[in-house]
């Protein structure tokens, strides 16, 4: 069993800043992509950023330069770092990881619980 455990939601003024975790426990050999998603009512979820083992990063055009995301492969874990919050960034964030349980099995997509990230104006 593989669980995902977010954590950093919360309510905060446009302008401020908030950061996001997601921890993964459990029966894990590797993990390659990391992603947080978010989604608002009525709406499709969306790829927020990603990152792969090596590093490398893509990001919501509607978000580059004001979030960062990054992993620590030690501790199976993700941050999504948000600065100069807008209203429109309001929604659920998700996290998302594909990982590998043991060598010779695939990968799997595991989610996270989603956390709540609210920015007023």
């Amino acid at each position: 069993q593989v669980q995902l455990v977010e954590s950093g939601g919360g309510l905060v003024q446009a302008g401020g800043s908030l950061r996001l975790s997601c921890a993964a426990s459990g029966s894990i050999f590797s993990i390659s992509t990391m992603g947080w998603y978010r989604q608002v009512p009525g709406k499709q979820r969306e790829l927020v950023a990603s990152i792969i083992s090596e590093g490398s990063t893509n990001y919501l055009d509607s978000v580059k330069g004001r979030f960062t995301i990054s992993r620590d492969n030690a501790k199976n874990t993700m941050y999504l770092q948000m600065n100069s919050l807008k209203p429109e960034d309001t929604a659920v964030y998700y996290c998302n990881m594909k990982i590998r349980r043991l060598p010779v099995l695939g990968e799997f997509e595991s989610w996270g619980q989603g956390t709540q990230v609210t920015v007023s104006s």
